[in-house]
């Protein structure tokens, strides 16, 4: 690690797929794992290539029952290029002598080098050097430069630059009893001179894809096809001369029939590819394209976090560019790096959008358009349900409907079991969320008054449809729901999964219901006449909307805020022993699960549930939506509720540990920083034991850029204002970034030994007011200011 590099040294084929997934190069269209250009997939390696919102459907055999199932589809392998002396056997670092092997990574050009030197069986040795990038100003490119150079030899040597269509869905070991060849009719040939094509598609969805290579060298080489059934190859054979170096260029594009104002994909591939400059136009175009990125997201911590902090915003960026603004896709949870969680969409962009706001609102507004472009199908799933409104699905893929798996299977016991998680229901809250807090950063009105309210006023109808009124407790209640713990999906012994009042849940319903009635009643007269009309609201509706979110029922035990009804008379689990028996024990439901017990029986969290309110509201936001709902909510009512959990939480997600270190900022600092640092070095360190090489964890990479931009800051946009409260920590307390605010670009706060300063720079807009806890000041374009903070 350092400024501005992440590296590696060595071979490692234990590390080798955590550095593919941490060396992915992307541009928001498409992505391709780190993986040597020389190796296949197989128990260490696993080249995979993904563009965003290709997903495909399969049918398998699993326990008895036919499940379908549907995934982000590896597509066809573009990296292959491979070497061999006269010895006659491909190179790669597990069949031969490796001497050295270097991966760096650089994240201000967007850049993967590699260096190796190989020695063949003859003795003979050969430094190859490599420098790959996945093109961020045009996202159908991809670059491979190899260079070779003989050591104290000369002699022939054989060079295959391929493309591979033979490639399946192999990358997550517990998948691997599913179907997965989502390829199929594929197709090769040759555009002379220097050309090589692959054409396929997906098995069910139908979606064309097609690739062009040209590969060329910088000295006299004779080439051949060598085409294989679903690859597609070209052989140069040519000879070297001791200490001088080859230069083998691979430039690559990349087109599926779901591009805009593509008709045939391969003919756009082949004119794409023939008509691309060399490639140090190619490598400077692409330079600069991320060093407008790096301005326009600019963060900077003087600290060891920060190169921690500026590989979790460069995959940000990769997975999520401008480039994403012109797609029809959501936010994947394990990003363009992996196949975990088949690439599906969850509520992850809750940890994602708020940061997107702030720096690239053009693809938070395009993500929530995902989400519009799915409500009518929302809606049929509701009414399906016997709902009414819109009920969003857990996961989301191509066309928005339910992608839960019906079962998962527990890697400890070996056993299918059925899956729940569907139930999960607050994903709707938490689109809802994302369109409001778009909007107040933004102020784009016009998404607002139409795909927002049109979003809002659907989850509003659901959960008002979905709350039952309880006479003996004068309140409604929302029942049969898991909540974000995901632990706890049943009560001991029930016959039907769901749990009653999760506290998360209904208090994020009634928020809901709440800003939708605000957004309602400011809502230009005309505009709101036509949704009126075209939802069928009226005031005995909205009415009801407004007496559910003040009477939504919260449930206590013991002095604190109960996970849900009846979770206080669960069983306490023996922490400290299971501790000493297991080591780590994240993933305690799959503990107990094979041991014949269930998570379902104690008061045992896999991540933060309650505790994620204090993540989303102020400490006076949440006040005023506890007083709404007839409770009060003070500071030791909310310590208590934040010590009952931490101490039953197991941490079994990389989004527990970022919540927790956001929550304690404010609650109990002196303990923040270690969350903090678990969620930082969540992915990088693999803290979950081997999932990030099946995918980064995007939510909690974004959701450590967030906790920095809003957690420690205290930064709200709310009521047409930044709102600043700051709570630094002692290992992070100075530093600065770069925001965009409601059409301001390049807005400058820099936190600095108990003092704040802003910088607007000149413009035509409005000036902008930043409210303190004490005090509001306004700032003009072209003008800065330094505010002394309160003390904490």
């Amino acid at each position: 690690m350092r400024d501005g590099t992440w590296e590696y040294e060595g071979y490692d084929p234990a590390q080798e797929r955590l550095r593919e997934s941490l060396c992915t190069l992307g541009n928001g269209y498409f992505a391709t794992r780190g993986a040597a250009p020389e190796c296949v997939a197989d128990s260490v390696h696993y080249p995979g290539t993904y563009a965003a919102g290709c997903y495909d459907r399969l049918t398998s055999d699993v326990a008895g029952r036919r499940v379908e199932n549907e995934d982000m589809v590896n597509l066809p392998n573009w990296l292959p290029l491979r070497l061999r002396t006269a010895t006659g056997t491909w190179l790669t670092p597990d069949s031969h002598r490796l001497l050295d092997h270097h991966l760096r990574l650089d994240l201000g050009a967007g850049t993967l080098e590699r260096t190796a030197r190989y020695e063949d069986e003859e003795g003979r040795r050969l430094a190859v050097r490599q420098l790959r990038l996945v093109h961020m100003a045009d996202p159908h490119l991809a670059l491979l430069r190899t260079e070779v150079t003989a050591e104290g030899w000369s002699g022939p040597v054989e060079i295959e630059s391929a493309l591979d269509g033979t490639v399946t869905n192999s990358g997550v070991e517990r998948y691997r009893e599913l179907a997965s060849r989502h390829l199929t009719r594929p197709r090769t040939g040759t555009r002379p001179p220097d050309t090589v094509w692959l054409r396929c598609r997906t098995t069910t969805s139908g979606i064309r894809v097609a690739l062009a290579a040209r590969t060329v060298v910088d000295a006299p080489a004779r080439a051949t096809d060598a085409h294989t059934p679903g690859r597609a190859a070209r052989l140069l054979r040519l000879s070297l001369a001791d200490g001088r170096t080859v230069t083998v260029d691979k430039t690559v594009a990349l087109h599926t029939s779901r591009d805009p104002a593509i008709k045939n994909p391969l003919h756009a591939a082949l004119e794409r590819v023939g008509r691309a400059a060399g490639f140090g136009t190619l490598l400077d175009t692409h330079r600069t394209a991320w060093r407008q990125l790096w301005r326009d997201a600019d963060l900077d911590l003087p600290n060891s976090v920060g190169p921690i902090l500026r590989l979790h915003l460069f995959h940000v960026l990769q997975t999520l560019s401008p480039h994403t603004a012109e797609l029809d896709v959501g936010v994947p949870a394990r990003g363009l790096h992996g196949e975990a969680y088949r690439g599906h969409v969850f509520w992850d962009e809750l940890f994602v959008l708020p940061y997107l706001n702030l720096h690239l609102p053009e693809v938070s507004r395009a993500l929530l358009t995902y989400r519009h472009r799915r409500l009518e199908r929302a809606r049929r799933a509701a009414q399906d349900a016997g709902r009414t409104g819109a009920m969003y699905p857990w996961q989301s893929g191509s066309d928005g409907r339910e992608e839960t798996q019906q079962l998962h299977l527990n890697p400890r016991s070996g056993r299918w079991l059925p899956d729940h998680s569907r139930l999960q229901h607050h994903v709707g809250s938490a689109i809802a969320y994302n369109v409001w807090q778009y909007c107040e950063a933004s102020g784009d009105t016009g998404f607002l008054h139409t795909k927002g309210i049109e979003m809002l006023v659907q989850i509003a109808r659901f959960w008002a449809g979905f709350a039952a009124y309880d006479a003996s407790l004068g309140r409604y209640r929302i029942r049969g729901v898991v909540g974000p713990d995901e632990y706890h999906d049943a009560y001991p012994g029930a016959d039907e999964p769901g749990l009653d009042d999760n506290a998360y849940t209904n208090v994020t319903a009634a928020w809901v219901l709440a800003r939708t009635l605000d957004a309602l009643r400011e809502l230009p007269e005309l505009v709101r006449r036509d949704l009126v009309e075209r939802t069928g609201l009226d005031s005995a509706e909205l009415g009801l909307w407004d007496d559910v979110s003040r009477r939504l029922h919260v449930p206590f035990h013991a002095g604190v805020i109960s996970q849900f009804e009846g979770y206080g008379d669960l069983a306490e689990l023996d922490w400290a022993g299971y501790r000493e028996r297991y080591g780590d024990i994240r993933r305690l439901d799959r503990i107990l699960e094979a041991e014949g017990d269930t998570v379902n029986r104690y008061q045992a969290s896999k991540q933060a549930d309650v505790l994620m309110l204090g993540q989303l509201f102020s400490p006076a936001e949440l006040g005023g939506l506890f007083r709404r709902l007839g409770h009060e909510m003070d500071d030791t009512l909310w310590n208590r509720t934040v010590d009952h959990y931490l101490s039953r939480t197991s941490h079994g997600s990389t989004l527990s540990s970022l919540v927790h270190g956001w929550v304690l900022a404010r609650a109990r600092r002196a303990d923040a920083w270690t969350y903090v640092h678990e969620a930082l070095l969540g992915d990088i360190a693999d803290l979950q034991g081997g999932t990030t090489g099946e995918g980064i964890h995007l939510g909690a990479m974004a959701g450590t850029l967030d906790l920095v931009q809003r957690g420690l800051t205290g930064l709200e946009t709310r009521g047409g204002a930044l709102r600043l409260d700051p709570v630094p920590l002692p290992e992070l307390s100075e530093y600065h970034f770069t925001i965009r605010y409601r059409g301001h670009r390049g807005v400058q706060l820099r936190l600095s030994a108990g003092r704040l300063s802003v910088s607007v720079p000149d413009s035509d807009e409005s000036p902008i007011d930043i409210a303190l806890p004490d005090r509001t000041v306004s700032v003009a374009p072209g003008e800065s200011c330094t505010l002394t903070l309160p003390d904490r």
